[in-house]
């Protein structure tokens, strides 16, 4: 059985089983060349993710270290179609595979952006939306050269947010 739960501002939760799927989507005034450089160039993604590399192909190396926290995501690609989809997991080796799907389409005054994350039930899935909901807002702010730090404001409210939303 599915359970949808979804807020204006926030992004979309199927609660399905003992997983849940995240669907945060955001409409941007560029192009999806510009996103697919900021979700794919080594030195972009220090600007709104973390430093790291990611293997254009499938089966490549997806490793992105957030330096602050300690967390290390050490995935492979699983989905790909140049300047369209991008899929890794967010989690290191040995932990469940927490598939993170980057979608673009264009739209007439620039892109749409749909991030999709797929997660166990049983983790604490507010602070996984929260936290992406953090990041992009620092990739909105990257995409118009201000790059910003770690938005904790937004991650705590988002955060609250998100558990009113969690059975």
């Amino acid at each position: 059985m599915s359970e949808t739960q979804a807020a204006p501002d926030l992004g979309r939760l199927d609660f399905l089983g003992d997983q849940v799927q995240a669907t945060l989507t955001r409409e941007v005034e560029h192009s999806t060349a510009t996103l697919w450089a900021f979700l794919t160039d080594p030195a972009k993604l220090p600007l709104w993710l973390a430093p790291g590399d990611i293997e254009l192909k499938v089966g490549g190396r997806a490793r992105l270290d957030f330096v602050d926290s300690g967390i290390v995501i050490d995935s492979i690609v699983s989905q790909l179609k140049p300047g369209e989809v991008l899929e890794y997991s967010w989690s290191g080796p040995g932990e469940t595979l927490r598939p993170v799907c980057w979608s673009l389409e264009p739209t007439g005054a620039g892109a749409r952006l749909t991030l999709t994350l797929d997660m166990p039930a049983s983790e604490d899935v507010a602070r996984s939306c929260a936290g992406w909901e953090a990041h992009l807002e620092m990739l909105a702010a990257a995409l118009e050269g201000v790059p910003i730090k770690f938005p904790f404001e937004r991650f705590k409210a988002t955060r609250e947010a998100y558990r009113s939303r969690v059975p």
